[in-house]
């Protein structure tokens, strides 16, 4: 079975909202096997959404639409649908009672608008709502089927599990077609996406006749390159196999030709693996920051528990801070001697196991002689003193911000190095 998402709504062509929805549900049907090879998004016009409705169900077997089914006038996806299984709306008083007790429950009065919400296409079934005043809609056209969500995602989510997943699946087995797709995703830094499409080159060339296992890259930006791998098995033991082979194979390939750039699993971020190295040894932690002026700080306390082995940081944006508070010895506060020392010097004030300290110029202009990008990046463990030097692309904002990643991964490093 085939599945396209249809989002409906001119914010979302027009960029003023994420389409949250459309990939939450590119996940929930990739996980439990089901194709789909088509995302449409549509603004809110009669003659395009009726379009798109077409064109989806032209080379689908079924459609899931999110959006468009609230109170207000450009709310048109009944209309659509109606139009597209060529039947008239017709007004459900059981839908207005329904309504009308959800308004009542908040000591509200229901607006006229809301009726709207109770029109249904003739020959439609409803999803009940549980969350909202929109019922959700199931539609048959001919042997295919179209299922209308509303956008707000808590709601769409609802629906989904509730409802829809249920019926695709059900659907599935009726016409004799099972399978369980898996996949997992290796987090990377370090390495750019045409280093790590060619140290695994060999495997595409492998898997180029075999459906059951894809490969993938995924630029994220501040947070690396992922490396996706999808396997479609015919259950989930079988997938699973495929997927823990097939991962075997390509971390072999990307450690011998890169090094040591996987830091994650799936939704594993860099802080979460320093916790997780952290907690391992008993060890506690601060930061010195200067370049990122608290990124690092920010992002180690995202992590539930941090308190645990985080002790606090230290914003030594300004030099005489770096001298008079962290111990940093007067000369080039951008230098490789500074990060070592700033390191020192925040565990020592902040009394921790640990110091991580990073130093830097974000630009524009160049500082002590170093140009835009010039990261410098210090480590303190016991008697250990590292530090390693960094030259970052982009403007400001991204050198801030990859220098707190990257800063990170040293220590990730320098820990797994010192076990």
């Amino acid at each position: 079975m085939r599945v396209e998402v249809v989002a409906v709504g001119t914010e979302l062509l027009l960029g003023q909202i994420p389409d949250t929805n459309s990939q939450w549900i590119g996940e929930q049907l990739a996980a439990n096997g089901i194709a789909s090879h088509f995302h449409q998004h549509v603004g809110d016009n009669h003659e395009r959404i009726v379009l798109a409705f077409r064109t989806a169900l032209a080379r689908s077997d079924a459609v899931i639409v999110c959006g468009g089914l609230g109170p207000t006038q450009d709310d048109i996806t009944r209309a659509a649908l109606a139009e597209v299984m060529n039947v008239s709306l017709e007004r459900r008083d059981d839908l207005i009672e329904v309504i009308r007790a959800m308004f009542a429950s908040r000591s509200r009065t229901m607006p006229d608008n809301n009726l709207l919400q109770a029109d249904v296409p003739r020959g439609a079934t409803i999803i009940p709502q549980t969350r909202g005043t929109a019922p959700g809609l199931v539609c048959p056209v001919g042997q295919k089927v179209v299922y209308a969500v509303p956008g707000v995602p808590y709601e769409m989510t609802d629906m989904f599990q509730r409802a829809i997943l249920p019926d695709l699946l059900a659907r599935e087995r009726a016409s004799g077609a099972t399978s369980v797709i898996s996949s997992r995703v290796l987090r990377t830094w370090g390495a750019s996406e045409s280093a790590l499409a060619e140290a695994v080159g060999e495997r595409f060339d492998a898997l180029e006749d075999d459906a059951r296992v894809t490969i993938a890259f995924l630029a994220s930006g501040i947070e690396g390159i992922k490396v996706r791998i999808t396997a479609r098995g015919d259950d989930a033991a079988h997938a699973a196999r495929l997927l823990a082979d097939e991962e075997v194979h390509v971390r072999a390939l990307i450690v011998d030709q890169l090094g040591d750039i996987i830091f994650g699993v799936d939704e594993e971020t860099m802080e979460d693996v320093v916790a997780q190295r952290l907690l391992a040894r008993g060890a506690t932690l601060a930061v010195a920051e200067s370049v990122t002026g608290g990124l690092i700080a920010s992002r180690l306390v995202n992590v539930v528990g941090a308190s645990t082995w985080f002790r606090g940081g230290v914003v030594s944006y300004a030099s005489h801070v770096k001298f008079d508070l962290l111990g940093v010895s007067e000369g080039p506060v951008v230098s490789a001697l500074a990060a070592r020392q700033m390191a020192h010097g925040v565990r020592r004030v902040m009394g921790a196991d640990i110091g991580l300290s990073v130093t830097g110029v974000a630009g524009p202009e160049e500082q002590d002689g170093q140009a835009p990008g010039t990261v410098f990046v210090g480590v303190a463990l016991g008697e250990i003193l590292r530090d390693a030097s960094l030259r970052l692309p982009g403007d400001r904002p991204r050198i801030r911000a990859y220098s707190a990643i990257s800063a990170l991964d040293v220590l990730r490093r320098t820990l797994d190095d010192t076990r």
